[in-house]
């Protein structure tokens, strides 16, 4: 595939931004965009990420239940986000998916192939926070 030109960057993004929209992802508000400057203004959520609230020991089933209705309304339309926890933010109790890129759809980069791994302290989130998050907090190691 080729490398997409900057300008072109931006406009899949607010191309995806459309299709989860329509497709009911619960995503922050897309409020500006330059795309001289390659620069997309979100909504702020306020809330922890589901990262930090697996590394905390914070997280609620129904989280992961919320994400698994995403998946689901996505695997229909034949899409995949990026199910990595740093993706998600809970605000209220609602999950929201803070990233606007999808892609096809492919069972490797699903939620259950893939994404859940990272939605509990499994070996894999473990050596992920080992190698990329050395100084976060000892509950987690």
């Amino acid at each position: 595939m080729p490398f997409l030109q900057p300008n072109d960057k931006v406009q899949v993004e607010i191309r995806d931004y459309r299709r989860l929209r329509e497709l009911g992802i619960r995503l922050p508000a897309m409020l500006d965009i330059d795309i001289a400057k390659e620069r997309i203004l979100k909504e702020y959520i306020d809330g922890p990420t589901v990262f930090d609230l697996v590394l905390t020991d914070q997280m609620d089933d129904s989280y992961v239940e919320q994400v698994r209705e995403m998946a689901k309304r996505l695997q229909s339309h034949r899409l995949n986000i990026d199910y990595f926890p740093t993706n998600f933010v809970v605000e209220n109790g609602l999950v929201y998916y803070i990233d606007f890129e999808c892609a096809a759809y492919t069972r490797e980069r699903s939620f259950d192939g893939w994404g859940v791994t990272y939605w509990s302290k499994t070996p894999e989130f473990l050596r992920f926070v080992a190698a990329h998050a050395p100084h976060a907090p000892a509950a987690a190691q």
